[in-house]
């Protein structure tokens, strides 16, 4: 628990600096706010603040990819049934820096059970990932059915708001992370996270222009 009070403050202090000490333009501060969230994200996940430290080592060329993203949408989703197996193929795809070939599985997987809100909501995902981290129209549709077909489902909401707060519109994603914060199980791993993004962007007020 230390721990996780630790990394919040470190990511509220961050938020801070850049809100009234540098005074980065808005729109870049709030692109790394979001970061900020995804990187409470994967420390909820697989964080392991006991664990002791070890020399770093040079790790390979990799894809870009968004692996807190990937890892949070998994925590929020169901693990069984064909769906599963479309979004593990589609995750895979992501990994590999292909979203285009994430977007086809999913849609595949869709195709199958087109009712299933963990579908919609991984196709939300690739194709804003496929779209370099900007909401579409068809992305916007995607979240969209997916919180239709399972309104009690946070991954919807949180991720349409990240969209939004990657894209400069923190008003936006404040509601919306509220409503992902109400629908999110009290005992979920991945509670602390929306309750610390949500906090952030409640405080964001932005600096004097």
């Amino acid at each position: 628990m230390t721990g996780w009070l630790l990394a919040i403050a470190v990511a509220g202090a961050a938020w801070l600096l850049l809100w009234r000490v540098v005074r980065v333009p808005r729109v870049a501060r709030e692109a790394v706010g979001a970061t900020l969230v995804l990187a409470l994200a994967g420390y909820a996940l697989s964080g392991v603040p006991g664990q002791p430290g070890a020399p770093a080592t040079r790790a390979a060329a990799r894809p870009q990819v968004d692996e807190r993203a990937i890892e949070l949408r998994q925590a929020m989703s169901g693990g069984f049934g064909t769906a599963y197996n479309w979004l593990i193929a589609s995750d895979g795809a992501m990994r590999a820096g292909l979203p285009s070939a994430a977007v086809t599985y999913i849609r595949s997987g869709i195709a199958e059970d087109p009712r299933n809100a963990d579908l919609w909501l991984g196709l939300g995902n690739a194709l804003v990932a496929r779209a370099d981290n900007t909401l579409t129209p068809a992305a916007l549709f995607a979240y969209e059915r997916a919180a239709v077909l399972n309104p009690r489902h946070p991954g919807p909401w949180f991720f349409l708001g990240l969209a939004y707060m990657r894209g400069g519109e923190p008003e936006r994603a404040r509601p919306l992370w509220l409503q992902a914060l109400r629908r999110a199980p009290a005992d979920a791993e991945y509670r602390p996270v929306l309750e610390a993004a949500y906090a952030m962007v409640a405080a964001g007020t932005p600096p004097p222009r």
